[in-house]
């Protein structure tokens, strides 16, 4: 008998199973805290989701078609970045807006010249407008930033050094992320140097260029719209002439009738022209 209990007390206790899951758990948490030790709102957002999820009971599976901890940008999580864009937006009335996608947020700066015409070269107000924006979505998130540039139906003109709209758009896009990366930065690095200095502000982190895709979508976006355009214009002229063949308007009417159409078209189609005189910036779910 005396050999048989010697047997069974070979190997660890069963308590030292459960004890040295929570020394890895401990020194793991820690290695966390190390690992956090320069802390950055882009490492500390993706801890605190990470946590929460976790907590929940619920954690994030790639198999079982879970979230990552990127789920979400910092900018829809910190209510004071939100409401700061919303007062932006009431200081530039309609020229701002934002709304949340499956991709991320967007922010689209809208009816204002952002450039010379047919060209790439940013407008004095464009800069002001793109410093204000740029300052609240740069220095809080460490999202990846695509920028978007848009060119209208009109053909670059023949001395143009853009061959297309797909090359004007790109260089519009190129435009706003270098005006972010040189200008903007510098000017930052001014206001802020006691923080750079003092280690409060790393701004080669925020205004890293790897977070940065400038995107042409040329005049596909216009097009579109336009055709759409000159659908609803073909129906209402064809339902004009109806009316002028079955004399139930004369010749006087439906000239009239018609001018006004042309004149419609021709508004609709000066809107939609301002609508893409715009940039748009997305702040991505990932991280850099």
């Amino acid at each position: 008998m005396a050999k048989k209990r010697e047997e069974e007390q070979k190997g660890s206790p069963q308590w030292m199973t459960t004890y040295s899951d929570m020394v890895t758990l401990l020194l793991t948490f820690f290695v966390a805290l190390i690992s956090m030790s320069t802390i950055s709102p882009g490492k500390f957002q993706q801890v605190a989701v990470g946590l929460r999820i976790a907590l929940s009971g619920r954690p994030p599976s790639v198999l079982m078609g879970g979230k990552s901890i990127n789920e979400e940008p910092l900018i829809t999580s910190k209510r004071g970045i939100y409401q700061e864009l919303m007062r932006l937006s009431e200081e530039y009335k309609g020229k701002i807006t934002v709304e949340e996608r499956d991709e991320g947020t967007l922010i689209v700066l809208k009816d204002m010249v952002f450039f010379e015409p047919g060209s790439a070269k940013l407008t004095a107000e464009a800069k002001e407008l793109l410093a204000k924006v740029g300052q609240i979505v740069i220095e809080h998130t460490t999202n990846v930033l695509e920028v978007y540039g848009y060119a209208d139906d009109r053909l670059p003109l023949p001395n143009s050094i853009y061959v297309s709209n797909w090359h004007l758009s790109s260089a519009r896009a190129a435009s706003v992320v270098n005006f972010f990366l040189t200008e903007l930065k510098e000017k930052r690095m001014i206001e802020r140097a006691a923080d750079i200095k003092l280690g409060r502000f790393n701004i080669d982190l925020f205004y890293n260029p790897d977070r940065f895709y400038p995107i042409g979508l040329g005049d596909r976006e216009i097009k579109k719209k336009i055709q759409d355009l000159e659908n609803q214009i073909n129906v209402e002229k064809a339902l004009l002439n109806e009316k002028f063949r079955n004399g139930e308007i004369s010749q006087a009417e439906y000239e009239l009738e018609l001018r006004k159409l042309e004149e419609k078209y021709q508004q609709e189609l000066d809107r939609l022209r301002r609508e893409f005189r715009r940039i748009d910036i997305l702040i991505k779910r990932e991280k850099m």
